[in-house]
């Protein structure tokens, strides 16, 4: 595999806040970082080498994580402490709102032709209370390109127009690529 680093700069649409993002290969499997300005969120995933998640860390005002969820990627998850969490059970990724990091890590874990839809559900995490639900998330490749994804758990639709390794380049009304992959 791979041993550089992909990294993006992404902002929100209305300029709020904005993300420093990193994608790395280490030790058999992918590493994603990311640094939220303007809500001062940090997180770190760990992937699988078919990006699929094993651990997500979610970091606000302390040295140790706030948020430290664990999954056997076979729908059971855990948190820190070693409690289990039920309610997260067949969630197979995770969800920001506040980013379109793991918009990137679903993509490229998906592998559908143009025209077809999947659905996956993901542990989607409100990162100022700490809340994590379960949410559909729907995923219909449109062309090369672009992406349609919906969660109607929330009312949530945009379409994604990604570039060839599939990293955001814009979802008018929610992100926009500031910086390119380097």
């Amino acid at each position: 595999m791979s041993e550089s680093v992909l990294h993006v700069v992404w902002a929100s649409w209305e300029g709020h806040t904005s993300e420093d993002f990193a994608l790395r290969w280490d030790n058999g499997g992918w590493v994603a970082e990311g640094t939220v300005t303007g809500l001062d969120v940090q997180y770190i995933m760990r992937l699988g080498p078919d990006h699929d998640l094993r651990q997500f860390l979610l970091f606000r005002d302390l040295e140790d994580p706030d948020l430290w969820l664990v999954t056997d990627g076979a729908g059971r998850w855990g948190e820190m402490n070693g409690g289990e969490r039920e309610d997260l059970r067949d969630c197979t990724t995770v969800s920001l709102g506040c980013s379109p990091s793991t918009t990137l890590t679903t993509i490229r874990a998906l592998t559908l032709d143009i025209g077809e839809q999947t659905s996956v559900l993901a542990a989607t995490i409100d990162v100022e209370t700490l809340s994590v639900v379960p949410a559909e998330h729907r995923y219909t490749r449109l062309d090369e390109r672009r992406w349609e994804l919906s969660v109607p758990r929330f009312d949530f639709a945009v379409v994604l127009d990604v570039d060839e390794t599939g990293v955001l380049i814009e979802a008018p009304g929610w992100f926009r690529r500031t910086a390119s992959p380097g």
